[in-house]
This record gives structure tokens, sequence and C-alpha cells, in this order.
């Protein structure tokens, strides 16, 4: 749906609304192009579409409108411009809806770099979600006249790929009439080939007419919008090295990529390098042609997200000290035998009946049942209401098995939730001690509703993604 509404921080499972229930979407206010187009050979010796060509350069008009301009005066140039690659990215005040922001990234980010002409060739950008799928949407997708065609998506299980297009608009009783559409119009599978979106197989994509498209989604710090921008690229290699680069951050800073990368409000930065990159050509021979590939940079010392947070610590024991000088006493000691109960739980000393529960040392036991977890849950919600800090006083840097049983307590299956927090928060949580820390705090944020976090990790887990 065109006007779906989301949630980018997600600490809560979304609530379904009518117009809520589409997929994952970022608005967007504005695009930076990722090159230029020039004239091709044959219209670069027409005399009307050169003149045509450099007055719109020269009045910085958009490539859409010279190459319409030049059509209209010359029909028998069908496509007179063509994309070029550049060390540069465009920036037009036709491309945002306020066009003082293009002048706006210009003045603060744009270089002279030695002809006389500022231009944008790196840029600082910030992502407004944790998921690289979110931030970075693409598929394989093919262009008709007016709209897109044929497009790849994945099924539910994120392992089989579609083609799928527009089903074809309803006519009334009396075939004279369309029937009005609510949310937009409704989509279907491709007939041919199944419904199975296979490249090698597909006419379109031999035929060069479809490809993989896809956008970076950013904000730019100091350039101020609600709305996020958006950066296209059809390289499959850029996407690709942007892919590994993301889950490189993802793991180094507990799951996180949104937001700025270190207490010094250190950015991303988007630019480009001149790459070799290797493709077949039309005879089936490997070749290599150098190009301008968009690269992501992340200036910061990664060996500090290693460390963990002196100054998260130093709260945390300046927390207990203020207690003590207080006279009252911390939470994680109110001297019960429960909290002791707590205490050995989230170190991994449990009951017999609890070992017996989850299993032998060793052996794999499948998640369970929606209503099995919510059973569970509901016997053990008097003990998970009574608010008790989770990790002993002392221990501000908790290990992945304490994370794990204090998701237990809540009547969690471990495996269920070890796949949950893998897919929130990434492969690296258990290594990174902000990232223990931070799934340690959702389960404190839940400790009074224990079915909401149940609710939440069923949401994450029956969650698809339409990456190609």
């Amino acid at each position: 749906m065109k006007n779906a509404i989301v949630t980018i921080s997600e600490s809560h499972p979304a609530i379904a609304t009518i117009l809520g229930q589409g997929q994952v979407r970022i608005p967007t206010g504005g695009k930076i192009r990722a090159g230029i187009k020039v004239l091709t050979k044959k219209a670069a010796e027409h005399s009307t579409a050169k003149n045509i060509y450099d007055r719109g350069i020269a009045e910085n008009k958009s490539f859409e409108d010279i190459e319409r301009a030049i059509s209209q005066a010359v029909p028998e140039l069908k496509t007179p411009l063509v994309p070029k690659n550049v060390a540069w990215f465009t920036v037009r005040a036709q491309d945002f809806p306020n066009p003082a922001i293009a002048g706006q990234i210009l003045d603060a980010f744009g270089e002279d770099r030695g002809d006389g002409v500022k231009r944008l060739y790196r840029f600082p950008v910030i992502f407004p979600a944790d998921r690289w799928q979110t931030v970075m949407p693409h598929e394989l997708v093919a262009w008709g006249a007016n709209e897109k065609k044929f497009w790849s998506e994945y099924g539910p299980d994120g392992r089989v790929r579609y083609c799928k297009c527009y089903a074809p608009v309803p006519m009334d009783d009396s075939g004279k009439r369309a029937i009005r559409i609510f949310g937009g119009r409704k989509t279907i599978l491709r007939e041919e080939n199944g419904g199975i979106c296979n490249p090698e197989s597909c006419y379109e994509f031999q035929n060069r007419k479809c490809n993989l498209s896809g956008r970076f989604l950013f904000f730019i710090p100091g350039i101020k919008s609600i709305d996020a921008f958006e950066l296209h690229t059809n390289s499959f290699y850029a996407m690709s090295r942007a892919i590994e680069q993301f889950e490189t951050l993802s793991f180094l800073r507990g799951g996180r990529i949104s937001g700025f990368l270190d207490d010094k409000r250190t950015p991303f930065y988007i630019t480009k390098k001149l790459r070799e990159v290797p493709h077949i050509d039309e005879d089936g021979k490997a070749v290599r042609t150098a190009h301008w590939i968009i690269e992501l940079e992340a200036p910061i010392d990664v060996t500090a997200l290693l460390r963990g947070s002196d100054d998260e610590t130093a709260l945390l024991n300046a927390n207990g000290a203020a207690h003590i000088l207080e006279g009252t006493r911390c939470e994680s000691h109110s001297g019960s035998d429960d909290a002791n109960v707590s205490d050995q739980n989230a170190h991994g000393l449990t009951s017999d009946r609890d070992a017996g529960e989850r299993g032998a040392p060793g052996t794999k036991r499948a998640p369970p049942t929606r209503n099995e977890t919510t059973s569970a849950t509901t016997k053990r919600t008097a003990e998970a209401q009574k608010g008790r800090r989770i990790i002993p006083q002392g221990e501000s840097e908790p290990s992945a098995d304490q994370v794990i049983a204090a998701a237990t307590e809540f009547g969690i299956d471990a495996v269920r939730y070890e796949a949950y927090v893998a897919k929130r928060w990434g492969p690296g949580w258990k290594l990174n001690v902000n990232g223990r820390r931070s799934v340690l705090e959702e389960i404190e944020r839940y400790r009074n509703d224990p079915e909401g976090l149940v609710d939440k990790i069923d949401t994450e887990l029956n969650m698809s993604y339409t990456p190609t």
C-alpha cells in the first residue's frame, strides 16, 4: 500500500489498522541520482538535439525533461539519452518537493575538484532502521510504458522467489465500468513459469528488459526533512558490498545500523570508488571493466565497538552507590528466597523440574506452538511481575546464557527466543556486551507484560520481507 504506516524503531509490534497492513516502507521526499545522462552517438550528431541538451544542462533541468524535449523536437530519436557512469552524484532541484534542499545539500557537502563546478562526491548519511532489507529495498523489475510490469518478490518462507504483476482491473456487471479498488491495485502471480522468478529462463531478463533495481534510504545530518532521501542504483556489486558492510557493523554494534555510529556522532558516508567490475560479455567471455561504484564508508575505530562501554558501567556503579548512600536497597537484592531463585536461574542454575522440561543437554527441542507458549507464560506471569532485576548487583555485563535464562522465566522456549534475537539484533549479539545489554533491556521492559513479549516474538518470526 502506498500509505502504509510502519514503525521504524521496533519496540512493539505494529498495531493493525485499515492502512497498516502493507509491506514495510519508509516515506521518501527527494532523490539523489547516481550518475548523469548523455546524448547517444546518433543524437550527438543531430544539431537540434545537441542544442536542446546543452541548453537544458545550462538551465539545470532534469534529464527526463531534456529527453522529453528532444523526443518532441526530433521524433525519430526514440531514446536520445543514455546513462553515463561518473565520479559524482547528481543533485537537482526538480528531484525534491522542496527545491531549496538541493542547494542546501550542495552548499553543505559539494566540492569543486578543479573544474570550476561544485558537485556532490561524498556526503554523510544516517539510516533510519536496523534491517538492511528496510534501508536498501531492491528487486528484479521490468517496466512498462507507465508502470511496473513484472517484479520479483519472496514468499513468506523467504526461500522461493516469485514473479508478480498487477491483476486486471475488475469490471462491474455491465462490463463497461471499472470497479473502484480500495488500497491500490491488487497483485497476482505471473502465469508464465508458474509464477516463479527464474532469470535464466525469463524472456524479459534475457532481453535486458528486467533488471536488478535497488535504492538506499537515509537521512542527511544537517538537512532538515521529515522524509528520507533515496539514492537509486542498479549495481549488483554496490548492493552486495553494502550488505557486507551493514552486516559487519550490525555484528559489532549489537544488531544496530541505525543512528550515529558512536558517541562522537559519526555518520556513514556515501561516496564512489573506481573499481574493475567483472562481467560476462555476449560471447560468454569474462571481462573486466572500470566503473564508479557506490561505496559505504564508516570512518570509526572498530576496535572501540568491541570493548564494553565504560560510561555505561560507570552509570550502573553510580546507581548502586547512590542506593548505599541513601540507605535504600537495590532492586537486585530484595532479600527474598524468590530473588535468590531468580538469580540462580539467571546464572543457568535451574531446578531438576526445569531441566526436565528443557530436555537433556545436547538434545534439540522443537519450538513450542503459540498455545503452548501462552500457557507457559500465564503460569509464570506472577513471578515475572515482581519487578526484580535480572542481573545481580555488581554484574554489569550479562552473559548470553543469563539473557536467554531471563527469557525462559517468561515461559518462552530458549530455541525460539534465540531465533528471534538473532533475527532482531543479528547473530553477533552474543559476542558484543552492548548487544547483550540491549537484549536484556528489552526483557526488562516487558517484565510486567510477558504476553506482550511473546506477541512481539511471534510477530517478528512470522514477518516476511521482499528482498531480491
